[in-house]
């Protein structure tokens, strides 16, 4: 029996998502990353094809609506879904952009041209340098960094444009320019960067100095301006909020009348999400685990609709996001963090405020690239 609290009025939460994640397997292969918060990603549960069948009922219609919609498969390595079970799944969806999240080690000519042919977005995770990827093991404990290139030379040669997303488990602002130009060289379309987060099964307590994280954040700004031919998502997100502070709009970050986006994440049972990804798989002697219901039981669309209503945990989250309005003077910029933050962070609660993630990921990279902007002014 599904406990369901107070319903919110208004609704927080924007009611069509712009893109909905879907977990093809939990499988990793053939991956084992230190600081990954997967917890099933040596197990291969597969996603049956009637839970992708009932998210498209709902999402053809969005994107019939919105071009831009995107499908996003992710969590764990979706190539380890194999392509005849991968192409399945895709199949009932319409009018979508379909993206992919992978290590790139399992990439063959035959993926490539699997990816072509459906006009896939690829994001590759790599870490830098291959000395910067010592945390991106395999199963078998051998370094991947060399396996990943293997599968970044396929796309290459297949031209097929991709981005990457990079752990930073160290942010040393002495590294922040190698890195970059290695991301640069690499011919990355965009570039995202991830301090390291202590969530899910890692437990790992990363170099997260505050200031620290400032200097490195201020050398990589330094190294882009200087080069800027990545698109690279933070110093993107640190400009539109500059706009729109300047055109004296509310920021699109974290304004309060902004509805959040709900970012349904399925599982490959076909549970959902909302908000953060990170957390499924996870249970809570409160709340269950996590997810506001089945695709297999109720449309997504519904689940949307209903999500306050049916998932407790939102509310108590809500309460975290209203203390860090009230509380932080950073709040326009960051909005007021993630769940799996919050949660993982702060013993299992959603509603405490400052988090290491938002020191280091979010405080100390608009310190850091204000500092850059500081520096350079005319």
């Amino acid at each position: 029996m599904t406990v369901r609290a107070a319903p919110s009025t208004p609704s927080r939460l924007a009611p069509v998502p712009r893109a909905v994640v879907l977990q093809p397997t939990t499988l990793c292969l053939p991956m084992d990353c230190t600081y990954c918060y997967l917890p099933f990603r040596r197990i291969a549960h597969l996603m049956p094809v009637p839970v992708a069948e009932a998210v498209a009922r709902t999402v053809n219609g969005w994107a019939a609506d919105d071009p831009a919609f995107e499908v996003v498969w992710h969590g764990g390595e979706p190539l380890a879904a194999g392509r005849e079970h991968l192409a399945a799944l895709m199949a009932p969806f319409r009018g979508v952009k379909h993206s992919l999240q992978t290590n790139a080690v399992l990439l063959d000519d035959a993926w490539c041209a699997f990816l072509r042919e459906r006009d896939v977005h690829v994001g590759v995770s790599i870490d830098g340098p291959e000395d910067l990827n010592a945390h991106r093991l395999t199963l078998a404990g051998h370094p991947g960094f060399r396996l990943t290139m293997r599968g970044i030379e396929r796309l290459r040669r297949h031209g097929i444009p991709f981005s990457a997303i990079a752990v930073v488990s160290d942010p040393d602002p002495a590294h922040a320019a190698r890195f970059y130009g290695f991301f640069a060289e690499l011919g990355v379309t965009a570039l995202g960067v991830n301090v390291e987060e202590e969530e899910g099964v890692n437990h790992r307590s990363a170099n997260a100095d505050p200031e620290r994280a400032a200097a490195f954040w201020q050398a990589l700004a330094e190294a882009w301006s200087a080069n800027p031919v990545v698109r690279l998502r933070e110093m993107s997100r640190v400009m539109d909020f500059a706009r729109a502070v300047i055109d004296d709009r509310a920021p699109a970050v974290g304004a309060a009348s902004d509805p959040w986006d709900p970012l349904p994440t399925v599982a490959h049972d076909g549970g959902v999400v909302m908000l953060s990804p990170e957390l499924a798989g996870f249970t809570d002697d409160r709340y269950g685990d996590f997810t506001t219901g089945n695709v297999l039981c109720d449309g997504l669309d519904l689940l949307v609709a209903e999500a306050e209503e049916r998932t407790p945990w939102i509310t108590e989250f809500w309460k975290g996001v209203d203390a860090c309005r009230a509380t932080c003077p950073y709040f326009a910029f960051c909005g007021g963090g993630h769940p799996a933050n919050r949660y993982f962070e702060h013993g299992g609660r959603m509603d405490g405020t400052r988090t290491r993630y938002c020191s280091t990921a979010k405080i100390a990279l608009i310190e850091g690239v204000t500092r850059h902007a500081a520096e350079h002014r005319p």
